[in-house]
């Protein structure tokens, strides 16, 4: 319904002597207003005195009875239905507005007209305080940014004091918040605290409103296509979330979350800013029960709290997370497939189908697992091994060739060329194939090193392996290669010519041995 004019208030000042100009200027009311206002109440012979104890409506109605008439003509909106309604996506107004009027042109009630109808809607979310609403729908957008304040924790063995860095994550429509402390502002921190707020939430809202960090967007042109962190892209995809940057130094364009951020700086950061805190988990925890307190604390103006309209109006309308969470994962590219059907990745090994011998493959490494991919098609996931292992095998049976599809080498073929080199060779591959669970996994270590034969004369490789063997029990090509480049087979034939020497021409002793000449 329209703005009525505050008529008691009016003549409340009248009676106080303020001009008709200072009144309309001090509360924001039309000169025309106040005029109508003071002339009525001439014409009525009513003072202040005589209307004090009646309420504005009926004020309003003494003055103005015509108007109070006009106004019963029209057919009322439900504006509490409407309120729900523009909850749903792509419900508007407009729409609202038109379905009313086809209701009132069926029952041969008279509508009100567009404009009256928006600014009767606008004063009834202003009565209940809900402008918030009328802004944004629930379960349509989250927003996210870094707290520009920071906490600390102290070592407890050094005193030193690590600078602790807040996340922040804000529905628009509820205002229920998510912070997660960190050590860090990179990439995949970035992206982890998006996987914990999602699951904070419950659900993912339709887009994500983010800054224009580096970890996040890597180009925002104000013409063309926003290049986002390809990481990122994945992980909008994975939750089906479109990310939208906001728009370059407008914060307003995520003002939700520039709010939750200050609001987080006086609930969580200064009312935490005495106390000492040893461990992340330890500040992660206190924070924790802060930020509940947050989202649970009572309006001042109205009933419930931001995790109550979160829990009955929004969470409903967020979309549900994926079975499996986003994994942060590295991409390495161009690794090709060895004759021994693996792949290597920070000295561990990993099989892929035999037909992928010789050919480029790119891995997919997350936490957990390790994925190889051909032309965009997965042909094989293992479960990662640890960075502290060395050396290790993981191996599928079904990715090695049967007896039908044998690849390039096998261990028959390498162990006689390792024959026709010498029996240390031989010995020395045959070991090789022994330390392996299966004959494939042995296929690098050989071959790498019967190609010394390449490099060196077989009689040096031969004489290196012996020498190996001595050492070692199972030599490999990095202690040959060591034996062969460092010179020491040279000092070996030059000690071994000397003790020749001495045993076929014997030790002849000196004069002095025998006393000397003057003997």
């Amino acid at each position: 319904m329209a703005r009525k004019i505050p008529a008691k208030l009016i003549l409340e000042y009248r009676a106080m002597g303020l001009p008709r100009n200072m009144i309309a200027k001090t509360k924001n009311i039309g000169k025309s207003s106040v005029s109508d206002v003071f002339h009525r109440a001439d014409e009525l012979h009513l003072a202040y005195e005589d209307i004090k104890k009646l309420s504005d409506e009926e004020v309003y109605r003494r003055l103005f009875p015509e108007r109070h008439q006009s106004e019963l003509l029209y057919e009322m909106p439900d504006y509490n239905a409407i309120h729900r309604e523009l909850k749903r996506v792509g419900v508007t107004l407009k729409l609202l507005w038109q379905e009313y009027k086809d209701t009132c042109d069926q029952s041969g009630a008279v509508s009100m007209g567009y404009t009256k109808f928006c600014k009767g809607y606008q004063d009834y979310i202003l009565q209940f305080k809900l402008t918030n609403h009328l802004k944004h729908k629930p379960g349509v957008t989250a927003e996210v940014d870094w707290s520009g304040s920071t906490m600390q924790i102290t070592d407890r063995v050094t005193g030193e004091i690590i600078t602790i860095y807040l996340f922040v994550g804000s529905l628009p429509y509820s205002q229920y918040t998510y912070v997660e402390p960190t050590f860090d502002q990179k990439s995949d921190t970035w992206l982890q605290c998006h996987v914990n707020m999602f699951r904070f939430f419950g659900g993912s809202a339709v887009r994500l409103v983010c800054d224009n960090l580096k970890t996040g967007v890597i180009h925002h042109p104000k013409e063309g296509d926003i290049i986002l962190n390809s990481q990122y892209e994945a992980l909008g995809d994975h939750y089906m979330t479109a990310i939208m940057p906001a728009p370059v130094r407008k914060p307003k364009g995520k003002a939700s979350v520039e709010s939750a951020v200050g609001k987080i700086a006086t609930a969580i950061i200064a009312s935490l800013r005495n106390q000492q805190f040893f461990s992340l988990n330890d500040l992660k925890q206190a924070i924790d029960i802060k930020l509940y307190d947050y989202n649970d604390r009572p309006f001042q103006k109205r009933t419930g709290s931001l995790m109550e309209v979160f829990e009955k109006e929004e969470a409903p309308s967020l979309r549900k997370l994926p079975s499996v969470p986003y994994e942060i994962a590295d991409w390495v590219y161009g690794r090709k497939v060895n004759l021994d059907c693996h792949i290597q990745y920070k000295n561990n090994y990993y099989s892929c189908p035999y037909q992928y011998v010789k050919k480029s493959v790119n891995l997919k490494v997350t936490k957990n697992t390790l994925e190889v991919y051909h032309q965009d098609q997965r042909i094989a996931t293992h479960k990662k091994m640890n960075d502290y292992q060395k050396y290790q095998w993981s191996t599928q049976p079904e990715h090695l060739p049967d007896q039908f599809h044998r690849p390039e080498w096998d261990d028959v073929r390498l162990i006689q060329w390792a024959e026709s080199i010498g029996p240390s060779m031989h010995e020395v591959i045959k070991r090789v194939f022994d330390s392996v669970k299966i004959k494939e996994q042995g296929y690098r270590s050989a071959l790498s090193i019967l190609n010394l034969t390449k490099k060196h004369a077989k009689e040096s490789v031969e004489s290196a392996c012996k020498l190996a063997l001595t050492k070692v029990y199972s030599p490999r090509y990095k202690q040959l290669n060591t034996i062969l480049s460092s010179g020491v087979l040279n000092q070996q034939k030059d000690t071994t010519k000397n003790k020749h020497d001495q045993a076929s021409y014997g030790y002849v002793r000196g004069a002095s041995y025998y006393g000397g000449d003057e003997q």
